[in-house]
């Protein structure tokens, strides 16, 4: 594993063990340099921490129509369920593993998951619309918190073989989180448990959370940055009003009826965008620690990495949301079978996660090109069957190409966080898992307002749902032929 950066300030001790409130959790080992070693239990830990941001992200596709019934939302009260709680996950999640680096990250990890489950609570007794989207907007900025402080914890705390497994467990994670959350965010609906309805995709949160807490006091060891940098406040302040100038106009102007605003949110983007790199450069050159330092996207490894990430995070997460309204809208479905029509993906997706360490040690990055053409396959399969068999489209009939395309998603994931981190110090985890985390996001936040916006756009149309599924998912098979072409140019070992 290489540890060095471009900067000089990334030389020396990566990491340094900090001590928490009930002295190092019971079971840790110690890792390198005297550092706090993460257990098969805290590993546990801190990937379920993982796992609740990424299934509230999508869990809410499928109870989207029982909201507008019950709270009577509309539109684009909708859009702002959804895009409220990824704008602040998206906006906040670089700051908050900058205050993992410099509090603590067991510590931050701890206040995240609290936040999140109470934040769940407001959502799932929120009286009406407007309520819940600000519920949604609190529980986006508690996962920021939370979602950072794994990989970094990760990343501190393990090494070699054990952080290859970790890393490979937590892309693994990550991809099962976005199918699962969609399968069981239908059983609930359908399920109305003691008549919560919907507000179950959300209460089902607050226990687990309670557990999440428990079991970190315990297993999870705390470390932090050895040379803390403040918090950037001028490139902080300039990054989210780039992500939201950006995300906000993508995920409201449709529902929104494109009004001034999303497009004068649109053409400030640039400048934001130029205004925080040119703040980021300046603090820099000067000896200060800027909220993305330069010098870490001049780690090839990280730089290629999350190019990469861009197209493959905008296919999945907008393929999750257009087949959920297909599958719902289109074909009447109900909620329990348009989450079981995702199982095979679920499947074949943990299946290749678990086996991608084995291939990578012997193909390295080449499994990131191979998962690719699988997934273009699979892809390319779910178009066919559509264009072929609409409205006559059955689960048992998708199953070859959810299949084929888990499959191929499976071999990509995983192994490209790990080739993500490979090179990022010790000492900057926590800001270089910020930076991917949000790159991953804000892809998935994209991927659900072009593909869906296309695929919505398209299903109103004389053409009719059928026509819009296909010509969605032909799109999407570009951006997977982008993912492979990316590929090859990826560092052959992934570190």
């Amino acid at each position: 594993m290489t540890t060095t950066s471009a900067s000089p300030r990334s030389q020396g001790p990566l990491d340094s063990p900090a001590p928490s409130p009930g002295g190092t959790p019971p079971g840790a080992g110690a890792v390198g340099h005297g550092r706090p070693a993460l257990g098969p239990l805290g590993l546990f830990t801190v990937l379920l921490g993982a796992a609740l941001p990424l299934i509230d992200f999508f869990i809410v596709n499928v109870a989207l129509p029982s909201i507008d019934h019950d709270l009577a939302a509309g539109p684009a009260l909708l859009e702002l369920v959804v895009a409220g709680y990824g704008l602040s996950y998206a906006v906040l999640l670089v700051l908050g593993g900058r205050l993992g680096d410099l509090f603590g990250r067991r510590r931050l990890f701890l206040a995240g998951m609290a936040a999140f489950g109470l934040t769940s609570l407001a959502c799932g007794v929120a009286p009406d619309a407007w309520t819940l989207v600000g519920a949604r907007v609190a529980q986006g900025a508690a996962a920021a918190l939370m979602l950072p402080q794994v990989l970094a914890t990760i990343h501190s705390s393990t090494e070699g073989a054990r952080r290859a497994r970790a890393l490979s467990l937590y892309g693994a994670t990550a991809g099962l989180s976005m199918v699962a959350g969609q399968i069981l965010g239908g059983v609930l609906v359908a399920a109305d448990l003691a008549g919560s309805g919907w507000r179950a995709v959300f209460l089902v949160n607050v226990p687990v959370a309670v557990v999440g807490l428990l079991l970190a006091f315990r297993t999870v060891p705390e470390t932090r940055s050895d040379r803390p940098a403040p918090v950037d406040v001028p490139g902080t302040l300039l990054l989210g009003l780039a992500l939201t100038t950006l995300l906000a106009p993508l995920t409201e102007g449709r529902a929104a009826g494109w009004p001034v605003w999303t497009w004068v949110s649109l053409a400030v983007f640039p400048f934001a965008a130029v205004a925080f790199w040119g703040v980021e450069r300046r603090t820099d050159r000067r000896g200060g620690m800027p909220l993305v330092p330069p010098s870490l996207l001049g780690l090839v490894s990280l730089r290629r990495g999350l190019v990469l990430l861009l197209p493959l995070c905008m296919g999945f997460g907008g393929f999750m949301f257009v087949i959920a309204v297909a599958l719902q809208q289109g074909l009447g479905l109900g909620a329990v079978a348009s989450g079981l029509a995702l199982v095979p993906m679920a499947l074949a997706f943990f299946g290749a996660s678990l086996a991608g360490p084995r291939l990578v040690r012997r193909w390295g990055t080449r499994v990131v090109t191979a998962g690719g053409l699988i997934q273009g396959v699979g892809i390319a399969l779910l178009a066919v069957t559509v264009w072929r068999a609409w409205p006559d489209l059955s689960v048992a009939v998708l199953l070859p190409g959810m299949a084929i395309a888990g499959l191929g998603q499976g071999l990509q994931l995983p192994v490209l966080f790990r080739v993500i981190l490979s090179e990022v110090p010790g000492e900057r985890a926590g800001v270089g898992s910020g930076v991917m985390v949000t790159t991953q996001q804000s892809a998935l936040a994209l991927g659900v307002a072009t593909l869906g916006s296309l695929y919505l756009g398209l299903a109103a149309s004389p053409a009719g749902a059928g026509a819009a599924l296909t010509t969605t998912l032909v799109v999407q098979l570009a951006m997977v032929a982008l993912t492979v072409a990316l590929s090859a140019r990826l560092p052959r070992h992934a570190g």
